[in-house]
């Protein structure tokens, strides 16, 4: 570290303390050419982590716009805004964990149609049409063509029998 006085970099660590909740480590120190003591503050050096669009265009990833678009996605439907949260916390900290310093959107995309299918397969649609750009129906049948097909419908009750009933 350069002395602000002399320009010397020879100095020494007087003492070090933490501060702003352990993420910031003040340290006093002194010139060991002209004697004067002044003080520097560490933090560690965060990259922010920024989105890869289709387009090629970056922006930095922001969870609130996560949050907004599962919103968008769940608006009238009975999702708890907690659960939401949960999931975009969930998609954060995928992200956060296996990116560096860019994330493709495709994958951004991804993650929140695999939480939303997960609350509800009716946002899950929504987002899929805008995400994907469905451009028509066949688009919509073909994405809902496997949720579909893994359940079974309902058979109706039949209304009233003969065993013990009015005639």
């Amino acid at each position: 570290m350069r002395c602000p006085r002399c320009k010397d970099d020879n100095d020494r660590v007087v003492d070090s303390r933490t501060s702003a909740e352990g993420t910031v480590i003040r340290r006093r120190r002194e010139c060991l050419s002209c004697y004067l003591r002044y003080t520097t503050y560490e933090r560690i050096e965060e990259t922010a982590l920024r989105v890869v669009k289709k387009s090629g265009e970056r922006v930095s990833f922001d969870r609130d716009r996560v949050l907004t678009g599962m919103l968008r996605a769940c608006e009238k439907l009975p999702v708890p805004v907690e659960e939401l949260e949960m999931a975009c916390a969930r998609v954060e900290a995928h992200v956060l964990e296996e990116y560096d310093r860019e994330v493709p959107s495709v994958v951004v995309g991804s993650l929140v149609m695999e939480e939303l299918r997960s609350l509800d397969q009716v946002a899950y649609v929504r987002f899929a049409s805008v995400y994907r750009e469905f451009r028509d129906v066949s688009q919509f049948l073909e994405e809902l063509g496997p949720m579909i097909g893994h359940k079974k419908p309902k058979k109706p009750k039949k209304k009233g029998s003969d065993k013990g009933g009015k005639k």
